[in-house]
């Protein structure tokens, strides 16, 4: 991907957050590009969620500036602020299914909430997000009938139900065996190339970082300590890289620990 030639989509540009006087986001700037893939890895604590729900101000960042499609978010009122949500989706880390609904109701809230929609434009998104996801045979079920690989599959199917631009995913793969994580890194690719949306990903999964990847930040102390592709912070011989991706290894694969 030619990133010079890009559009940006995201830009965050010093942006500060504390709890209580501990700091967790310590000056971090960076820009995604329009259809980028941007990792964001960090050891837990490290504010990688705390960064995403900052960026959409389900946080109040302590100071700084984020622009999404060239909007100064922190400066929109509510009204401003819940438009441009309506172009972003959000994947939570439990998937955030409500329970009393079923699979087809999950999947109609956001769509009856925030759009003027005829029943039958509602029913193809339905249709389509399911299709997208392999499920269309769950479209009746309750969350509980579901396994934990596919509740990330619904919970990614009405992210993308509204057709968001930008797309934010917070551990999409914690919880789940190396072969769903696989599948699940892997349909996160194929619906960013379909509809060329642009992504954040939030993991400590490197497995699912090589799949989905176009670069990568590495948050440390609240600062971004490294960035680049995948592949040139893996086989960096940079002592601090080197021991990052060692214990990422670890913690991500039971058999070592």
């Amino acid at each position: 991907m030619d990133l010079a030639n890009g559009e940006v989509m995201v830009e965050i540009k010093d942006l500060y957050k504390s709890f209580n006087g501990n700091t967790v986001l310590d000056g971090v700037s960076f820009n995604v590009t329009e259809a980028e893939n941007m990792i964001v890895f960090g050891r837990s604590g490290t504010g990688k969620s705390v960064l995403l729900k900052c960026m959409i101000r389900l946080m109040e960042p302590d100071a700084g500036s984020v622009f999404i499609q060239g909007k100064d978010v922190l400066k929109l009122d509510l009204k401003e602020l819940n438009d441009l949500r309506k172009d972003i989706g959000f994947l939570f880390q439990g998937a955030a299914l409500y329970d009393s609904m079923s699979v087809r109701e999950n999947l109609e809230f956001p769509l009856i909430r925030n759009f003027d929609l005829d029943r039958k434009e509602i029913d193809e998104r339905v249709h389509f997000v399911l299709e997208a996801v392999s499920l269309l045979e769950a479209i009746d079920k309750m969350p509980s009938e579901l396994s934990g690989g596919m509740k990330k599959r619904i919970g990614l199917a009405r992210s993308i139900i509204t057709k968001p631009k930008l797309m934010l995913y917070d551990e999409p793969t914690t919880g789940l065996d190396p072969i769903t994580s696989k599948e699940i890194s892997a349909l996160i690719t194929d619906l960013q190339h379909a509809l060329k949306m642009t992504s954040i990903v939030v993991t400590h999964d490197l497995l699912c970082a090589k799949i989905i990847a176009d670069r990568a930040i590495i948050l440390d102390g609240g600062k971004i300590v490294k960035e680049g592709s995948i592949n040139d912070l893996t086989t960096s011989n940079d002592p601090l890289l080197k021991n990052f991706f060692s214990d990422e290894i670890i913690e991500t694969n039971g058999s070592l620990k």
